[in-house]
């Protein structure tokens, strides 16, 4: 991931979506910086019986709609400046999807391969009891993110529920379901992916079917999203993980290399008649119809743009386009749906993990999902209006769609005191 300065880059996205609704800056300055950030460093006793100490941040970006909500990433190249960024990119996102959070987000600078498991739960709970006074259910509700999990997410909520003296399900979401966890949470954020590629392409007369796609990312959001636009007729073409690529003109084995990788293994070390194996690089400019970054940040460079084919893009990961990019493919016609829409399918199956925590309740997946396509899709044609009425990116659709939000949302509230 690059660590360009990326919350400047969102400054831009975020003042030309107020320009484009005739907001003045006073209008939305306090949504231009986060109302708190918090550094740590976390001692953890290693297995050797050596001391290391991590940093590790969470910042709340806005809190005017409701609860903060937002990931932990364990990732070796976080910073604060990233771990803001995408706190409020949260906000907007859940902004977009009209869910009542504001947005955080959370990270440890660590390769957590490095660790030990041991070593692991020692950083997760020593860090979530150093960040306590800021999370809650009524105030910040951690989740998974790029290199955690259930597991980790099951550390974090058990630590907290220590100091409260009783267990506190809705701490924290993307649990696992024995304590609290949702149905249909695991696979969310890929199943979105594949709602709004259908809405879109229905809303230009076509369909999946038939549809070259290539994948960047084949965790958890790739994956699905490329069992399910198999299912529905898509040809996946090329896909890739932190290894390298694959390619194969006439279509890959999907749910053989989705069990590959579940087993443990990287796609380069998978080998087969008729794939070539390519780089990441590769799999972005292949000669697709939909391209699907679900990797990392600042993928989609200028350079990259400049030489797509894909005539669609879904953003699967967060901020995988960068501004100069992003201005490439618009002056191409590419069409895009940003990833603070195509991905919120996770935000949104965990507001609904967090509704049934506070309520006591249990949904079944087929409530989850049914409801998780009502709340995105509806989302969804409130931007595609947007777009339309404005003559604008759908892009730059979300961005004031979710900006007009906040601002009412502000001016409803006032400002304290």
């Amino acid at each position: 991931m690059s660590q360009k300065n990326m919350f400047n880059d969102l400054l831009v996205t975020m003042d030309d979506a107020a320009k484009k609704l005739g907001l003045e800056l006073s209008d939305y300055a306090p949504l231009r910086q986060p109302e708190r950030e918090l550094t740590v460093g976390i001692p953890v006793e290693m297995d050797d019986g050596t001391v290391k100490v991590f940093t590790g941040y969470r910042v709340q970006h806005s809190s005017s709609r409701g609860p903060c909500k937002g990931g932990v990433r364990y990732h070796h190249q976080v910073d604060l400046d990233y771990v803001k960024t995408l706190a409020t990119e949260m906000t907007f996102k859940c902004a977009v999807a009209n869910i009542p959070y504001g947005g955080a987000k959370g990270g440890i600078r660590v390769n957590p391969n490095d660790l030990s498991e041991r070593e692991l739960r020692n950083l997760t709970r020593r860090y979530t009891a150093m960040i306590l006074p800021l999370i809650g259910p009524a105030k910040d509700i951690p989740a998974p993110d790029v290199g955690t999990g259930g597991e980790v997410m099951g550390w974090m909520m058990d630590t907290y529920s220590m100091f409260k003296g009783y267990a506190v399900h809705g701490v924290v979401t993307g649990k696992p379901i024995e304590i609290g966890g949702s149905l249909g949470r695991s696979g969310a954020t890929g199943r979105g992916v594949v709602m709004v590629t259908e809405a879109m392409l229905e809303k230009l007369g076509t369909s999946v079917k038939g549809m070259k796609v290539a994948i960047q990312g084949f965790g958890k959001v790739g994956t699905m999203a490329a069992q399910l636009l198999h299912s529905k007729g898509s040809t996946i073409t090329a896909v890739s993980d932190v290894s390298g690529g694959l390619y194969c003109e006439s279509g890959l084995p999907v749910e053989e290399l989705v069990a590959f990788v579940q087993a443990g293994n990287l796609l380069d070390d998978y080998q087969a008649s008729g794939i070539q194996h390519i780089s990441n690089h590769d799999v972005l400019v292949a000669d697709v119809d939909i391209l699907i970054p679900a990797a990392l940040s600042n993928q989609i460079t200028a350079e990259v743009a400049e030489n797509m084919k894909a005539s669609y893009i879904i953003e699967g990961a967060n901020g995988p386009t960068t501004n100069e990019g992003n201005a490439i493919l618009n002056q191409k016609g590419v069409k895009v749906i940003p990833d603070i829409l195509s991905n919120a399918g996770g935000v949104i199956v965990s507001y609904f993990e967090w509704v049934q925590n506070t309520q006591s309740i249990t949904w079944d997946e087929e409530e989850v999902i049914k409801h998780q396509a009502k709340v995105l899709l509806k989302a969804f044609d409130e931007v595609w209006e947007m777009h339309k009425q404005y003559d604008v990116s759908l892009r730059e659709a979300a961005w004031m769609k979710a900006l007009d939000r906040l601002v009412q949302a502000k001016h409803i509230r006032g400002v304290f005191p």
